[in-house]
């Protein structure tokens, strides 16, 4: 299938708006998997609504810009197409209700080349409407696994970062719910792939897989609650690496390094021994 390079590059994303709930932080929250038990206090202050506080992860759910790669003129592959990587700075605390703007727009494409593939970026900035304020910042990296050798631009794909060589010093463990996908889908993220038994069989996968942007929320929660004590404003950039599909139903080791501020971090699917998440790196200031 040939990308059109130069329509993908310049395609006029407009401003999107949208308004959120306390219910809307609650549902994001348990999307992750917070609560499991439900009498975790720690965890309570992201599910129940007496001194609620939004997860930091919540922006990547808001203003999406929803299937506008679907469009046939774009000549993208969009049934191979994966999430491969995900960046986001905190620059304020998420409101747990209240209206925000979203800009997104595409940064740059790489051609891999023939039977390569090639990588997506998207940058979306997160506003305030009441106060104008910028929320947070994200890029997302998709991979076009059907469309490589469109003759783009040949660039370096950006080196990630390294994990140190030496034990962690944080081992965390997260069980993802069955249902994960079907819950996770009600904040915003619709794809069928998620749901659809049939169309995940279409993409490759045995069964439907779980959102690459669930799974990063609910590592990123494990930063926050293992080495922030919960305390999810001390989290202020994250980015990491997908490096395999998720399932609902598995459980997530996730390693931690610690080197000052900074914590790497490496998550893996124990039942089939496959690491999901490379190249973690989480800025923290607590």
């Amino acid at each position: 299938m040939a990308l059109d390079y130069e329509k993908v590059l310049n395609y006029p994303f407009e401003p999107i708006e949208q308004s959120y709930t306390e219910r809307d932080t609650m549902l994001y929250a348990l999307g992750l998997g917070l609560n499991h038990d439900p009498l975790d206090r720690h965890e309570l202050q992201f599910t129940y609504e007496k001194g609620l506080k939004a997860l930091p992860t919540m922006p990547v759910v808001l203003c999406r810009p929803g299937f506008w790669y679907q469009a046939p003129e774009f000549g993208i592959d969009w049934v191979r197409m994966l999430h491969g990587e995900q960046a986001l700075t905190v620059r304020r605390p998420m409101p747990t209700a209240g209206t925000v703007i979203g800009q997104n727009r595409v940064t740059k494409i790489i051609d891999k080349g023939e039977g390569k593939g090639a990588l997506l970026y998207i940058d979306r900035e997160l506003f305030d409407k009441a106060t104008g304020d910028s929320l947070a910042v994200m890029t997302h990296t998709l991979v076009l696994r059907g469309n490589g050798g469109f003759g783009g631009a040949k660039e370096d794909v950006p080196k990630p970062h390294a994990i140190p060589v030496r034990n962690p010093d944080l081992r965390a463990e997260s069980a993802i719910d069955p249902r994960a996908g079907l819950i996770y889908r009600l904040s915003g993220d619709y794809n069928e792939i998620h749901a659809d038994p049939d169309l995940a069989a279409k993409a490759g996968f045995p069964k439907p897989i779980f959102h690459g942007l669930g799974t990063f929320g609910m590592v990123i929660f494990e930063i926050i609650k293992h080495t922030c004590d919960y305390r999810a404003e001390q989290l202020t950039s994250f980015n990491l690496r997908f490096s395999a599909p998720v399932y609902p139903g598995e459980t997530l080791r996730t390693d931690i390094w610690l080197d000052g501020n900074v914590a790497s971090f490496r998550s893996t699917a124990i039942e089939r021994d496959v690491v999901v998440i490379d190249n973690g790196r989480a800025v923290l200031a607590c």
